[in-house]
């Protein structure tokens, strides 16, 4: 089974991770977001790649310092250029062995050449009816955010 369109990171986090509340901070956790996304991303295009949105991140339970952390991505969607990836963020203390979903989120990269232009990615095809959902949900994510950017383009300048 091909699982280029797939990465995980595991590791443990640090006592530098951690915010006032004793937790590890969500910037950290959004860090780790992004450094497995991106790597994700860059493995499907086989080129460098630029983060163009990150949205719908949730944030479900905290984290603790010292827990095992696993960050697991999935293309679920491509456009012409861009790679859209779903991220779950996942720990689990050393006593247990199941992990427990702590944070979610969709973050989109677009493919880009040594001037920055955008360029085409391959396609990703669904194969399973589960990748197929996920590609319907993408597509759903996808016409939501321009009617958001379509709501806000009176408040800003482009």
């Amino acid at each position: 089974m091909d699982t280029s369109h797939k990465t995980s990171f595991q590791f443990i986090s640090e006592p530098s991770d951690i915010n006032f509340g004793g937790k590890v901070h969500g910037g950290v956790v959004m860090k780790w977001i992004d450094q497995a996304a991106y790597t994700c991303a860059r493995t499907w295009s086989e080129s460098y790649c630029v983060t163009v949105y990150v949205g719908g991140i949730r944030f479900y339970k905290p984290i603790n310092i010292g827990d095992v952390i696993k960050v697991d991505c999935a293309v679920i969607y491509t456009g012409s250029s861009s790679i859209h990836i779903m991220v779950e963020v996942y720990s689990r203390d050393f006593g247990h062995k199941e992990f427990e979903k702590k944070t979610h989120c969709i973050i989109i990269f677009v493919s880009v050449d040594e001037h920055g232009n955008p360029q085409k990615v391959k396609p990703w095809i669904p194969q399973t009816d589960q990748e197929k959902k996920l590609e319907e949900y993408a597509t759903r994510l996808k016409s939501l955010r321009e009617n958001i950017h379509n709501e806000m383009k009176p408040f800003f300048n482009e």
